[in-house]
Parts: C-alpha cells; structure tokens; sequence
C-alpha cells in the first residue's frame, strides 16, 4: 500500500452512519473502513467510492423517493464525493433538494461544473447552481468536457480565491479528447481531471493517468461500469477464483475496484438510482486492491 492510500476507521464511519439518526434493517452493519485517497494538491483524504448524478438524478417527482434512500445509503456507509453538473437537466435540483430533505450537506464532498461559452455565462451559471444544490459554496468546480476552458478554468481559479470552492478541475469523458486533456493539465496543474477509464476502456493509462499521478493531479474517474455495457458482457459468468480473497462479491464491486486499484485514481463516480446497487457499490471500497496482476487478467478477459 503506498503513501497516497489511506483507510477511514470503523468507528469513523459508524459515527457517520449514528448522526443520521436510526437507520432501516440494510445498515445494521454499514462498510467499514471504506478505502480513501489522499487528493495531491492538499493531502485531504476522500472515500474513494463515490457517486454520480448523469442519468440517474434527471428524474421527475414521483422518482426521487428511491433516490432519497440511495443518498442516506451512499452517507451511511462512508462516502461523501458526489459529481453532478447544470447540464444533466434537473440533477442539481434533485441532489440539492435531497440533501436538505436528509441533512447531509455538511457530509458531502460536492462536485459540479461549469458549463459555458464565456466568462458571464458561466458566472450566471454558477450562481444559479449555488440556488439549485442549496449551498453557498462546492468543494470542486471544474470545466466541464473542457468547453470553453480557458475562460472558465480562470473563473473557477477566481471561485476559489474567494472561497467558493476548494478545488478546481477539468472533465472529459471520451478516448479522443485524453491528449488535449494532458495537454491543458500539463499547462495549468488543475487539482482534479475528471476522465472515463474501465477495465474495457484503458485508453487513459497509456498517458494520461501517470501524467496526472507524476504532476500530482487528483483523478476522478467517469463511465467506469463503460455506460453498463460491461454487465451485459459478463452474463452469467462466474467471478475469477480470486474474488473472495479481495473482497470482491459482485462484478459491479469487481469493475469498480479494478479502477480504484489504479495508483493514480482517487475517486471513481458509478451513477445508479437503486438502494440495494448503492449498498453493492460501496462494497467496492472494502478490502485490499487489486494486484497487478489480476488487473491484467481483468484487461485480458475484456480488451
């Protein structure tokens, strides 16, 4: 284990799960020791198990009730980095409005975006985020898909300065967009990038994640279950012998520690709108990493 992987204690996270107040049968026995990762630019250590909101937070009233209890979940058991963005419709809305339903914003290390063509839009749509997500401030604004990413990266550098978030960052989500992506980080050292990397989908590896681990880059990564379409590839086949000794119970848990295994990774965000998914997930950050070894069978059984 090296010096950027940490653990949250037991008692920690159980402290966690008591504020909530009492707790239905599914968390009698919450994760403990929930795997973290150091963040470069600070030292700050985050759960490395954390959430999205693209798809699964767009929902109508009716939808939110499931969604409230994959909140509580996702606190109870430890994590706290939650992605969203003003470009997945009605997400910051949803979010923001659960979180006050629950009490968990001071729990929740919340991340969105800017997502502009110039410096006034993307001011305008900051502070209406602000209002959508209920807060006053986000822990990390980055650019979204690098639009317009000059003015925007220099809006969020001003958002942080005056304190209305703690780090700042860039995205992107598709293989031809990584060599602009080290590009632009190589310039500019952001605190965070945000990219797509799966067990079907290492195109990051080549350059980009080491990139990111020598300039002491954070790296939350995006499309790690490669948009469900490794679910559909894994059927009924069994889990590799190995699995149990790892910790690992389902390919959901196997598909989410392979990227965490990374030694660049901090954070990996699977969306999903179903409790007992969230309560699968956050297994994935018990237990020890992968070793090389069995990532490369993983690559091997699905390249």
């Amino acid at each position: 284990m090296t010096s950027r992987r940490t653990f949250l204690s037991a008692a920690a996270v159980a402290a966690a799960a008591a504020a909530l107040g009492p707790l239905p049968a599914w968390a009698s026995r919450p994760p403990a020791g929930l795997a973290t990762r150091l963040v470069p630019s600070s030292g700050e250590a985050l759960p490395a198990i954390g959430m999205g909101t693209s798809g699964s937070f767009e929902v109508d009233l009716p939808g939110r009730e499931p969604l409230k209890e994959v909140l509580r979940r996702f606190v109870a058991g430890g994590a706290s980095v939650i992605d969203t963005s003003p470009n997945y419709s009605n997400a910051e809305d949803v979010l923001g409005d659960l979180m006050a339903e629950l009490g968990v914003r001071d729990r929740i290390f919340l991340a969105t975006k800017l997502a502009a063509d110039d410096r006034a839009a993307g001011e305008a749509q900051f502070a209406q985020s602000l209002v959508r997500l209920r807060t006053d401030k986000v822990e990390l604004l980055a650019v979204h898909n690098l639009r317009d990413w000059q003015n925007q990266l220099q809006l969020a550098r001003d958002l942080k300065a005056e304190g209305k978030t703690r780090y700042i960052g860039l995205t992107h989500f598709r293989d031809d967009a990584h060599e602009r992506l080290a590009e632009i980080m190589a310039a500019e050292k952001p605190d965070f990038i945000q990219v797509n990397y799966s067990v079907s989908a290492t195109h990051a590896d080549r350059a980009l994640l080491p990139l990111a681990r020598d300039l002491g880059v954070a790296v939350m990564v995006n499309r790690a279950f490669d948009d469900g379409a490794l679910f559909a590839r894994v059927g009924g086949r069994p889990l590799p012998g190995w699995a149990g000794e790892m910790g690992v119970g389902s390919w959901a848990q196997m598909f989410l520690k392979f990227v965490t295994s990374h030694p660049a990774v901090t954070v990996v965000i699977p969306a999903t709108g179903k409790p007992d998914r969230q309560s699968d997930q956050l297994k994935a950050g018990l237990g020890p990493d992968l070793t090389p070894a069995q990532r490369a069978e993983l690559v091997a059984m699905f390249a």
